[in-house]
């Protein structure tokens, strides 16, 4: 039987792994955009990096709206959908921090630093969404 997550559950899940999100942005017409990230949870932040010039680099650029949605499609199948705001930020010393850890997670420490480096640069923002609203369910097809 679907269950409601605990804020623990649910940061544990999202933290779980390499899970990517999909990450929903709005576009100049008002239109979702959706496009999968690698993100790492800071407290109640999620953070991640996109290029200036990308869809959701300009849709952020314009509307700090964002929803993103991290899911475990095997059975029983789970979900958490946070919403928030984003901020963003050009500092090359805090893009670089953040791209390393976030490398690090999804290609492994050994490799954290050549992330860092190849995102960690002008062009290139870093992302901060404070969760404001989450939906968290797993178990759903028990």
């Amino acid at each position: 039987m679907a269950q409601n997550m605990t804020d623990e559950e649910w940061r544990a899940f999202v933290s779980s792994g390499t899970r990517t999100g999909k990450l929903s942005t709005v576009r100049a017409d008002g239109s979702p955009h959706v496009a999968p990230i690698w993100f790492l949870l800071d407290g109640d932040d999620v953070v991640f990096n996109t290029g200036k010039e990308t869809v959701k680099g300009r849709n952020l650029a314009r509307d700090d709206r964002v929803a993103l949605c991290v899911d475990d499609d095997r059975p029983p199948f789970s979900f958490v959908v946070l919403q928030g705001r984003a901020r963003l930020s050009k500092d090359l010393d805090e893009l670089r921090h953040w791209a390393a850890r976030i490398g690090g997670r999804y290609m492994g420490e050994g490799r954290a630093e050549e992330f860092g480096e190849r995102n960690g640069v002008p062009g290139e923002l870093l992302v901060r969404v404070r969760v404001d609203k989450v939906v968290a369910v797993r178990d759903l097809a028990d």
